[in-house]
C-alpha cells in the first residue's frame, strides 16, 4: 500500500494547488519590502493549499501519481 498522507484526490487537482500556492508563497517574501511583516499573512493561505512546504507538495504528487498508477494496474 502507497502511503498517501500528501496525496490529493486527481493530479489535475494536485497540479492547481500547487499553482496555485506556490505563487502566493512567493509573493509573501517578495512583497515584504512594501507591506512589511503583513504580507507575510499570505504564506497562510499558501501552506494550507501546499499541505505544508514545497517539498511536501513535491511528496504529495509523486503520491497522488502513484495511487492513479496503482488504480490503472501500472507498476
Amino acid at each position: 500500500m502507497t502511503d498517501t498522507f500528501f496525496a490529493s484526490r486527481s493530479v489535475p487537482r494536485h497540479l492547481v494547488r500547487g499553482a496555485l500556492g506556490l505563487p502566493l508563497l512567493v509573493a509573501a517574501f517578495v512583497l515584504v519590502p512594501w507591506w512589511g511583516p503583513l504580507a507575510l499573512l499570505l504564506a497562510v493561505p499558501a501552506v494550507v493549499l501546499l499541505r505544508g512546504c514545497p517539498t511536501c507538495w513535491a511528496l504529495g504528487l509523486a503520491q497522488t501519481c502513484a495511487v492513479r498508477d496503482a488504480a490503472r494496474g501500472e507498476d
